[in-house]
């Protein structure tokens, strides 16, 4: 690939094991970028790793459960000390966690939500700082629809929360770290084709408080089906690369127009 957007530059993707954040790496790697995956699961991240190294890219591993902050801390400084800095971090990983009425939503379950999706990525942010002040760089943070956009998914209290979160602290960030050229946006992906559902337990008891929506025949209105995570890492390609550097602090909607017809 001739068009290399991201040459030597040093890129970190949490979650990169599947999904989009596979999909990003990928994408990364195809333009130039050496890509330090931090995933819990790092067999999965390895398979990416292998296929990255195929079409003659550069990726590492680090496992990392970005839900522990010290984990978080120990694999940020160990990718200082192999590369020096860090040019693009998209922290992506998360979870739908427990879907529940909010009334029985357990305190515990809330909380790892929250320490998945929310904490995860203060931490991430916070220790990439140091790493990207002297030469600016591009922060992406893996947001959603819900808690945006859309507040329909009944059970979903903590995730939609957790997801507003995301993108109020992107907007802190970006105001705060322009005085290092370091921008910070958000995507807000719709139905996506992943595996994120192997993450999502859904009470028996949500029946309870759903109210019934009919939505019609093609509810995904630009291609009647979900997206795929190649389409969201093209977003996130644009986003690290210095094509967008006029653009921070702000969420795109990556969805087809799902969310207008949802919200």
């Amino acid at each position: 690939m001739a068009d290399k957007r991201l040459q030597d530059k040093i890129a970190v993707v949490t979650g990169g094991g599947s999904g989009i954040g596979k999909a990003a790496a990928i994408r990364f790697a195809q333009h130039g970028a050496a890509v330090y995956m931090l995933d819990r699961t790092p067999e999965k991240a390895e398979q990416t790793r292998q296929e990255i190294g195929s079409i003659g890219g550069t990726a590492y591993v680090i496992e990392c459960d970005v839900a522990n902050p010290g984990m978080v801390e120990e694999s940020i400084h160990r990718i200082g000390e192999a590369a020096g800095r860090i040019d693009v971090l998209f922290a992506n990983a998360g979870i739908n966690g427990t879907m529940a009425p909010i009334e029985q939503l357990e305190i515990a379950d809330w909380d790892q939500t929250m320490n998945t999706n929310l904490r995860s990525t203060f931490a991430t942010v916070k220790y990439t700082i140091p790493l990207m002040k002297e030469n600016g760089g591009s922060i992406i943070i893996t947001s959603s629809i819900n808690g945006n956009r859309v507040f329909s998914n009944f059970g979903a209290a903590a995730y939609s929360a957790s997801k507003a979160g995301q993108t109020a602290f992107m907007k802190m960030a970006a105001l705060e770290l322009a005085r290092y050229a370091i921008r910070v946006n958000a995507v807000c992906p719709g139905s996506i084709d992943t595996n994120i559902g192997d993450n999502t337990y859904k009470s028996e008891t949500l029946a309870e408080v759903k109210i019934p929506v009919e939505f019609p025949d093609g509810s995904h209105p630009l291609e009647n089906a979900p997206g795929k995570p190649e389409q969201v890492a093209n977003l996130v390609l644009f986003l690290a690369s210095d094509e967008s550097f006029h653009v921070t602090g702000t969420e795109v909607f990556v969805d087809g127009a799902e969310s207008l017809l949802r919200g």
